[in-house]
Order: C-alpha cells, then sequence, then structure tokens
C-alpha cells in the first residue's frame, strides 16, 4: 500500500520538533480525518537554515510532513515555494489515491509558514 519512502519517513521521521523564535509557522490540517501539521522554519540569508515540524496523523501525514521538511532544509525560500503536493507525492514514490489529501497538507504548511516568514519580514501581522 505504501512506498518504502513513505514507511522510511513514517518509522524514521526527520526534523520532528518545534523551533524556539521560528521566523515562520505554518498550520493545515483537514476536517476529513483529523490529521494536522505545524511546520516552522528558519531563515538566514534568504535560505531556510532549519525546519521542524510536529503532525496529529496517519502514517501518510508523517512521512509527507518529514519529506517536505527533508525538501525545502537547506534551500533558498523562492526554491522552497516551488514544492508543491505533487511533488510531495512524487519524492514519497507515490501515495494511494485516498491519502493524497496529506500531500496537500504537507505542501501547504510550507507555504503558510513562508507566507508567515515573508510578511514578518515586511513588517504585516496576521492572525493563525
Amino acid at each position: 500500500m505504501y512506498s518504502k519512502i513513505v514507511m522510511d519517513h513514517f518509522q524514521n521521521p526527520r526534523n520532528v520538533g518545534k523551533i524556539k523564535d521560528a521566523d515562520g509557522i505554518g498550520k493545515a490540517g483537514t476536517g476529513n480525518c483529523g490529521d494536522m501539521i505545524e511546520m516552522a522554519i528558519k531563515v538566514e540569508d534568504e535560505k531556510i537554515k532549519d525546519i521542524k515540524f510536529l503532525t496529529f496523523g496517519c502514517v501518510a501525514a508523517i512521512a509527507v510532513s518529514s519529506m517536505v521538511t527533508e525538501m525545502a532544509k537547506g534551500q533558498p525560500v523562492g526554491e522552497a515555494k516551488k514544492i508543491t503536493n505533487d511533488s510531495v507525492a512524487e519524492t514519497l514514490g507515490g501515495l494511494p489515491e485516498n491519502k493524497l489529501h496529506c500531500s496537500n497538507m504537507g505542501a501547504d504548511a510550507l507555504q503558510i509558514a513562508i507566507k508567515d516568514y515573508e510578511e514578518k519580514k515586511t513588517g504585516k501581522t496576521r492572525e493563525n
């Protein structure tokens, strides 16, 4: 059902945790299944220097969160903005049809964290 890559990221998730004084925080979740993802980024010289996640969810949600952090870590913010639900699912070796929404949540949480960072940088504030 799940690829070896998905199972590896589920059983050995990378970048789990919180970042104190994060530059950007993104939260995503679905009412469909109750999964929730919180992603935090630390940016230095316009590159994602550190990224962490906390996920309450299924195998796919945890694997997606882990993979998104691996895909974004060390990348310039502009490159990280190009990470999409399709690119996450593809990098994981695919997801079952009924779990594709999890790739949306992971990519969404990252994009919301980047938006939060950019808004803070320009002095804008947003509600969580």
